[in-house]
């Protein structure tokens, strides 16, 4: 995150200056003449909540914060009125800006201030004029008795993992081969002092790893397997919280080939991935003390000569045979080599995550991710909790097992895919068969990528999932 975050020290005076109001009676404590007094109550009675005052030699800017609803929904307004402030700073060209809470909480001043970076976020690798970025803003203080270093601290991180996470799912496979996503994780690890290991395509094949070999068939690109592990020895679990993300660094659907346009965003493919790698760099560099293990399978898919086929009978990680009816059915080939591996570390829980299937988009839109859930009722319901805090929400979807007839073969174990209906309960159904400890399916096909600007998500790679599973191992340190 190139943009600066930090505690002020100093009420501000003549800088350009955000202040979090709630009622009128707080413009009181800004130092407005008359006129500007009654100008902010004019706009605020024509509901405009966010008010720009050009005084020439700086700008102030009153914003309303809503004080009704519940918790999670007045952050999130907070969180929108962030991005909204930011696109009127971009406006007037500033690069640095105070924000004063005169009435604000703690957790809402920190949640403007969420929004407001998250909007400022861009990927500007690839313009040939980089140095004419569209977000100018540089410099963000906090003026809060409120908030503290350590909150500033904790936000800063988190903000930047989900810049790493958007990062990238923005960048092409032309760059971020299997290879290069496993160099990418290295140096998240590098930078917050989580462990990372590397699994080469000898040592997966020397796993036997069937799934994510086969995907890699058709592809002139090794597969890897990233271990990232974060365990301090002030560890709160005896066992570890298991994230399993999905690493398809391209999708063309291989030999079971999409059409072009379903093309166009599949480089987006690996944000499951992206987004534990990301929530794991946060929990290590804000030093959580608690157990986490990330298991990120990746490679890209692809209809070469030597591409598995519908038809073919793959022999999985657990010894499993699977019947291929469809290779676009990919993701869940590599995540179950993964589920299964997984069972080496005795989990606490396993959280897996991935753009897995346009049935759950279609079925709720990029409003939120599906989830299902094993032998965890309780940890969902915690999952969900934070979800409604970061507003990275949770439909619960059925894991009945009346789903499993779907997926039954003739030949194997089970086949890939089921019938037409339900198909994002039956991928869930699927990797399931894989697991054998309290489980956690999430589908992010819907909320990953974005075609337009959606507030402070951003177009294109939003990082989803990265806050969510922060805000749900930061609630495991009590």
């Amino acid at each position: 995150m190139d943009t600066i975050l930090r505690k002020a020290l100093r009420k501000p005076t003549a800088a350009d200056t955000v202040y979090l109001v709630k009622v009128g009676a707080d413009l009181k404590n800004i130092d407005l003449s008359k006129d500007e007094s009654e100008f902010v109550k004019r706009e605020h009675r024509a509901k405009h909540n966010i008010i720009e005052i050009n005084r020439y030699k700086n700008r102030i800017f009153i914003v309303y914060g809503d004080f009704n609803g519940t918790k999670a929904s007045r952050l999130e307004d907070f969180r929108k009125q962030g991005n909204d402030t930011q696109v009127l700073l971009n406006k007037a060209r500033i690069e640095r800006i105070v924000i004063s809470a005169i009435n604000a909480a703690q957790e809402e001043t920190l949640a403007f201030t969420e929004g407001l970076l998250l909007s400022n976020y861009q990927f500007l690798k690839y313009k040939k004029e980089a140095d004419k970025k569209e977000n100018k803003l540089e410099e963000v203080d906090i003026y809060s008795n409120d908030v503290s270093e350590e909150d500033i601290d904790m936000l800063r991180i988190v903000v930047e993992a989900v810049y790493n996470a958007r990062d990238m799912v923005n960048e092409p496979v032309s760059y971020l081969t299997a290879m290069q996503f496993a160099e990418e994780i290295k140096a998240l690890g590098k930078e917050s002092k989580a462990k990372v290991e590397v699994f080469n395509k000898k040592k997966i094949e020397s796993l036997k790893m069937g799934g994510l070999l086969a995907v890699n068939f058709g592809s002139i690109d090794p597969p890897t397997f990233s271990v990232m592990e974060w365990k301090p020895k002030n560890k709160v679990n005896k066992k570890p919280y298991v994230f399993v993300g999905k690493g398809v660094v391209y999708d063309t659907g291989g030999l079971s080939l999409k059409p072009s346009n379903f093309m166009d965003t599949m480089k987006c493919d690996m944000a499951g991935g992206a987004a534990v790698a990301a929530a794991m760099y946060a929990i290590a560099s804000a030093k959580l003390p608690v157990w986490v293990v990330a298991l990120i399978p990746a490679t890209d898919n692809r209809p070469d000569g030597n591409a598995y086929t519908p038809g073919d009978v793959i022999t999985m990680h657990d010894g499993s045979t699977v019947e291929v009816l469809n290779t676009d059915a990919e993701g869940r080939m590599i995540l179950a080599d993964a589920l299964s591996y997984a069972k080496n570390y005795n989990p606490e829980l396993v959280i897996d995550m991935a753009t897995l299937t346009g049935a759950a988009a279609r079925a709720i839109g990029p409003q939120a991710m599906v989830g299902m859930s094993v032998k965890s009722a309780d940890e969902f319901d915690q999952l969900q909790r934070a979800g409604d805090q970061v507003h990275e929400r949770i439909v619960e979807f059925p894991m009945w097992d009346d789903y499993k007839e779907q997926i039954k073969s003739e030949i194997a174990d089970l086949k890939n895919i089921g019938g037409v209906d339900a198909g994002a309960i039956t991928a869930g159904k699927f990797l399931e068969h894989f697991t054998d400890y309290p489980y956690i399916h999430l589908d992010i096909a819907g909320p990953a990528f974005l075609g337009k600007k959606d507030s402070y998500r951003g177009n294109q790679g939003t990082g989803v999932g990265v806050r969510l599973l922060f805000d749900f191992i930061k609630s495991k340190v009590g």
